[in-house]
């Protein structure tokens, strides 16, 4: 099945008529994480700066034939010092956005986490999947799955709230949040559906802003109105989410992977709750979900330049 990129394009395409956001990537020393890099600053949507072994990144460049004549570079000695110095271009103003290269994630988490030099805020750090689903009419954002591996209460406040407000950035017309669990009622002896249930009622209450939620909520419910009306569901939410909030990191690792490999969805990664976007990419990311990561973080960077303004104002 050939996949479509309609939403991801319109996307890239929007970004292209903004300022490409000043990015430090992190240790880009292989073909996919340097190229990456190349490939979105060509697009207009960063500013590289490049942390790491300046002759091994050159190396790279010349073997796989990339132009990185004019690009700022951070030289450094290993990954870890990559990590480490990336984190200072951002905490130093340089850098509105941070780009995970050849390195382990954890590795470059560990730095942004740090509680005296990282990039910690008041917010708990989450990941969030931006994912175009070919056989589905809405932009989807799938959290956590990927950094909180059995998040509490208290941590998916947080985690729906960054998610809340990426889709903001993202100009949703409307952010509609699915708490998920294995069903719809709320079970005692199904601890996510209590956590849903509070969820919700905590956004009654303003805790939660931005948004409408409902859970808890089986996937069928969240995303099938078909299924909503077999169900006689009454919900705003239900049938029409475009916000899936996962219980736990296994639920939402095996529902990213089904997205992608059983319906042919892209699935562009960013983490929030740090001072900046983070672009996290994999090697077996396309070309598109690459450009697609890089231009959610220019609108979350953008994003945060305007409420900024808006503060000192």
């Amino acid at each position: 099945m050939a996949r479509a990129h309609d939403k991801y394009q319109r996307l890239i395409d929007f970004c292209k008529t903004l300022q490409p956001t000043p990015t430090a990537v992190a240790h880009p020393c292989d073909e996919s994480s340097l190229k990456g890099a190349v490939d979105a600053a060509q697009m207009g949507l960063i500013t590289p700066i490049l942390v790491g072994p300046r002759a091994r990144i050159e190396g790279v460049a010349k073997e796989c034939n990339l132009r990185i004549a004019g690009f700022e570079f951070v030289d450094t000695a290993h990954s870890h010092e990559s990590a480490a110095r990336a984190v200072e271009v951002v905490r130093a103003g340089k850098a509105e956005a941070l780009m995970k290269g050849s390195l382990h994630t954890d590795e470059l988490m560990a730095e942004v986490v740090k509680r005296d030099t990282g990039l910690r805020t008041e917010r708990r750090v989450s990941h969030c999947f931006v994912f175009d689903v070919p056989t589905y009419a809405e932009t989807l954002i799938v959290t956590d799955a990927a950094v909180n591996i059995a998040p509490t209460l208290e941590d998916k406040i947080d985690i729906v709230q960054n998610a809340i407000d990426l889709a903001h950035a993202l100009r949703f017309a409307e952010v509609r949040v699915a708490i998920l669990s294995a069903m719809e009622t709320v079970n005692p002896k199904v601890p996510s559906t209590i956590e849903a249930a509070a969820l919700c009622k905590m956004a009654d209450r303003k805790q939660i802003v931005g948004a409408i939620l409902d859970g808890p909520l089986a996937l069928d419910n969240a995303i099938s109105l078909e299924s909503v009306a077999i169900k006689k569901i009454d919900s705003p939410v239900a049938g029409r989410a475009n916000v899936l909030v996962v219980p736990d990191l296994d639920a939402g690792n095996m529902l990213a992977k089904s997205l992608s490999f059983l319906a042919q969805a892209d699935a562009a990664g960013i983490v929030l709750g740090a001072r900046v976007p983070i672009i996290l990419t994999s090697r077996a990311d396309s070309l598109t979900t690459r450009l697609a990561s890089c231009a959610v973080a220019d609108l979350v960077a953008q994003a945060r330049r305007e409420k900024s303004t808006k503060a000192v104002a």
